[in-house]
């Protein structure tokens, strides 16, 4: 990836190493001399305090400020001469003493004529800085009230090419530090992005809605609070995905069955449509008979009427039918639950259905049995019957006969209506209890 967060990671390391390199290659150019210089400044100063406090306390004849001065001349490199006011020598190092007697005199005399750089300048003391024999000194004289005089000098050496030496040195450390930062920091911020790519990856699947992939982290850091997050979203997603499917599978369901029902309704309508015609085609010919006395006996009267009476019935039956499928649909029936008796339920129906089972011929056989009770919709339940009686005489063939039995068993009752004659068909009964499905 040509924007990685690891190419980044490396370049704003390399360039920050590099930015720190220039800066100390910078502050080395431009105040390292101007530091060195008030070094060693302060540390003459500090000699100069031991010399002041000495004199001012009458003992620098003594064994604990010879030490002392010792101990600095030995520790800072630098030589030191110390006389009273009787020019006799109270303390000298113990390299270049002569040549400071030397300077000393010509100081207090005023016959140098070499030019110096005054740093510090007091009315006891000034400190400049002074070439002599190629060499650079700092330098330090004066004379106390006291009467005591002194002067002290450092080598200064040559800090433009020690911050050459030291610039080049920080050249090579720079590259080389750059150099291996690179490489470490490299594999470090690998390592960093590599869960960051984890996370890239998962979310990679999640949007092709692949929601196996889960983050494992073991950090215990950001990035893993938000593989935590991202498992989450990812469950949860996954979880509404799947309710999303399942209410469009449930909904394509309810549209093919919509679909079906709207198919078997027009089917059904057709066939009540053609099955009305018949009895309304009798009822109004024997309506327009008794109307225009074709028989005038009274026995063919009431046939007559029995016949409108019966047609009539069943158009009835019909218009119920769809009231009742309507209503179930839309699930508006209401079940009135009540205790009956089952057995006067049954028998009394096929007594009433016993003049159409004389006219087909048909032979119906019912036991006697007990009075049964049980709870229900009596009238839904007549229709259930009414329906089971009715398919058993209109398919009842062969003998000619029907069979009805009632058997009572732990908390339900059971109904059988048998009948002679050609069976269902195998592919039909699947669709035996669809909507307005006829064999």
């Amino acid at each position: 990836m040509k924007h990685s967060i690891r190419r980044q990671f490396a370049l704003i390391f390399i360039g920050l190493m590099m930015a720190a390199v220039f800066l100390c290659w910078f502050i080395n150019i431009m105040f390292l001399e101007e530091y060195y210089i008030r070094s060693k400044t302060d540390v003459i100063m500090a000699a100069y305090e031991s010399i002041r406090q000495a004199a001012n306390s009458d003992t620098y004849n003594t064994d604990e400020f010879k030490e002392e001065l010792d101990d600095i001349c030995g520790v800072y490199n630098i030589t030191i001469y110390v006389m009273d006011m009787n020019s006799q020598v109270r303390y000298v190092s113990v390299n270049g003493g002569e040549e400071l007697e030397k300077r000393l005199m010509a100081y207090l005399f005023g016959i140098l004529s070499e030019t110096v750089k005054v740093i510090r300048e007091d009315d006891e003391y000034v400190v400049q800085k002074v070439r002599a024999g190629g060499d650079e000194y700092l330098e330090m004289y004066g004379r106390l009230n006291s009467g005591i005089s002194f002067i002290m000098r450092t080598p200064v050496e040559s800090i433009r090419e020690s911050v050459k030496v030291a610039n080049r040195f920080l050249a090579y450390i720079g590259v080389l530090a750059t150099m291996a930062g690179g490489v470490i920091i490299w594999f470090i911020a690998g390592k960093i992005t590599k869960p960051i790519l984890e996370l890239n990856r998962i979310s990679e699947k999640m949007v092709h809605l692949d929601f196996e992939a889960k983050y494992a982290g073991g950090a215990h850091n950001e990035i893993d609070l938000l593989g935590e997050n991202i498992n989450k979203l990812s469950a949860s997603l996954e979880r509404s995905i799947s309710e999303l499917k399942t209410a469009n599978n449930e909904l394509q369901k309810d549209i093919e069955k919509k679909n079906e029902i709207d198919e078997m309704r027009k089917e059904f309508l057709a066939n009540v449509s053609h099955e009305l015609k018949t009895p309304i085609a009798l009822i109004q010919g024997y309506a327009e008979g008794l109307s225009e006395g074709i028989n005038d006996d009274p026995e063919s009267q009431k046939f007559y009427c029995e016949v409108i009476v019966d047609e009539a019935s069943k158009m009835n039956q019909m218009v119920q039918k769809l009231l009742t499928l309507n209503q179930l649909e839309f699930g508006n029936d209401v079940v009135n639950m009540e205790r009956f008796d089952l057995t006067a339920l049954v028998k009394n129906y096929v007594q009433s259905a016993e003049i159409l089972t004389k006219q087909n011929g048909i032979e119906v056989r019912m036991e006697e049995y007990e009075p049964i009770y049980v709870w229900g919709d009596e009238y839904k339940v007549e229709e259930v019957v009414m329906n089971y009686f009715s398919n058993a005489v209109n398919h009842c063939g062969g003998e000619k006969k029907i069979i009805i039995k009632l058997n009572q068993e732990e908390n339900h009752v059971r109904v059988d209506v048998f009948n002679t004659g050609t069976p269902i068909p195998e592919e039909s009964i699947s669709h035996l209890w669809e909507k307005f499905y006829k064999v």
